[in-house]
C-alpha cells in the first residue's frame, strides 16, 4: 500500500486539494494507494472557496508518507517551520514530493526547489522566481517530473501530474482508466504549454476527431499533412491552429502519442521489441530506444521488466 498524504495549509485551494483525493483517495484505488490529509495539527482549516477543509491528522504523519502532496495556497506566505521542516525531513528519506498549483511557494520555501527545475499557475511564475532566484522556474509547461521532486501548473494541470505518477507507479492502462472514470484527457504531455490562447475542443470535434483517428492509425506512416487533409485544412493553416488550440506541434503530438503507446504496448504485452516499434509508429527497434531513453530514461527490456514487477490489477 503506498501512502499519499495531502498537507493541508492554511487557505488551501479546496480544488487542488480534491484533485489528489479523487486520485488517490477513490475507493477503486485504494488496492494501491491510500490517503490522508493533514495540517500543523488535526482539524478545520480555512480555504480560498469559502468553506473549511478538514485536517484528517497532525504534521506527524507526513513521517510515514510515501508521496506527500502539497495543494496550493494563498497568500504564499512561507509556511509553519515545522511543516518546513517535515517537508525537508520527508524528502530526505526519499520520501515523494508534489505541489499542485502554487504549492510550489511551500516546497521553494523548503529549499527542495533549488537547482530544479519547477514550475507554478502561469500568474505565479514571475513571483516564484523572484523569491527563490535558485529555483529553474519554466512557465511553459504542465508539470515538471524532477524525480523525487515533482511540481505542477494552475489548479487543473494537478491532473495530469497525479495522472503521470500513477501511469508511473502502476502503467499507462490504470492512468487511463482512472482518467476516463473523470472524464478526462488520458494523457497530456507535460511540456504542453499551459497556457493557450483558445480553449481545446470537445472530443470528437474539430481537431479532437483528427487526435482521435491519428490515435488509431499510429503504426501508419502518417505525416502532418495526413492529419491536416484529415482535418480539411491546409497544412499550414492546421499546423498553427493545432499549436494555437493544443500548445503542441503537430509533430511533437504525433511523436509524444507513438511514445505512449509504446510503453503502453511494453507494459502490457510480450511483443518483441521490433513489432512494438512497428505497431507504435516508430519504425525500428533502434529508434524505440532512442525514443525511451529520451522519455522515460531507460531501454525497453528494462521499461517491461520493471512495469512487470509493479502490483497490478487482478
Amino acid at each position: 500500500m503506498h501512502r499519499v498524504v495531502a498537507l493541508v495549509l492554511p487557505n488551501v485551494v479546496a480544488f487542488d486539494l480534491a484533485i489528489p483525493a479523487q486520485i488517490f483517495g477513490h475507493a477503486a484505488e485504494q488496492e494501491y494507494y491510500s490517503f490522508t490529509t493533514c495540517g500543523v495539527a488535526p482539524g478545520p482549516v480555512p480555504s480560498t472557496t469559502g468553506y473549511a477543509v478538514y485536517a484528517e491528522r497532525g504534521i506527524d504523519a507526513i513521517a510515514s508518507a510515501d508521496t506527500v502532496v502539497v495543494p496550493g495556497y494563498a497568500p504564499h506566505d512561507v509556511p509553519d517551520p515545522v511543516v518546513l521542516d517535515a517537508l525537508r525531513t520527508a524528502a530526505g528519506r526519499g520520501a515523494r514530493v508534489v505541489s499542485v498549483c502554487t504549492g510550489a511557494f511551500a516546497l521553494a520555501a523548503a529549499g527542495l526547489l533549488d537547482g530544479r527545475k519547477a514550475t507554478t499557475h502561469w500568474q505565479h511564475t514571475d513571483e516564484l522566481a523572484a523569491l527563490y532566484p535558485l529555483v529553474d522556474v519554466d512557465g511553459d509547461v504542465l508539470y515538471v517530473d524532477a524525480g523525487q521532486i515533482m511540481t505542477s501548473a494552475g489548479v487543473a494541470a494537478g491532473i495530469d501530474l497525479c495522472l503521470h505518477i500513477v501511469r508511473t507507479d502502476l502503467g499507462a492502462d490504470d492512468a487511463v482508466r482512472i482518467a476516463r472514470r473523470m472524464v478526462v484527457a488520458p494523457h497530456r504531455d507535460g511540456g504542453q504549454a499551459q497556457y493557450l490562447q483558445r480553449p481545446v475542443p470537445a472530443d470528437g470535434t474539430g481537431l479532437a476527431a483528427t487526435c482521435d483517428w491519428a490515435r488509431e492509425h499510429l503504426e501508419e506512416s502518417l505525416t502532418v499533412a495526413d492529419m491536416a487533409k484529415h482535418a480539411g485544412w491546409a497544412p499550414r493553416t492546421f499546423a498553427r491552429r493545432f499549436l494555437s488550440e493544443t500548445g503542441m506541434t503537430p509533430l511533437r503530438w504525433l511523436v509524444a502519442q507513438r511514445r505512449l503507446e509504446a510503453r503502453r504496448l511494453l507494459e502490457s504485452t510480450d511483443m518483441p521489441v521490433d513489432e512494438v516499434a512497428r505497431r507504435s509508429g516508430l519504425g525500428t527497434a533502434g529508434n524505440l530506444r532512442l525514443h525511451l531513453a529520451r522519455d522515460a530514461d531507460s531501454t525497453p527490456t528494462a521499461y517491461r521488466r520493471t512495469y512487470r514487477n509493479r502490483l497490478r490489477r487482478p
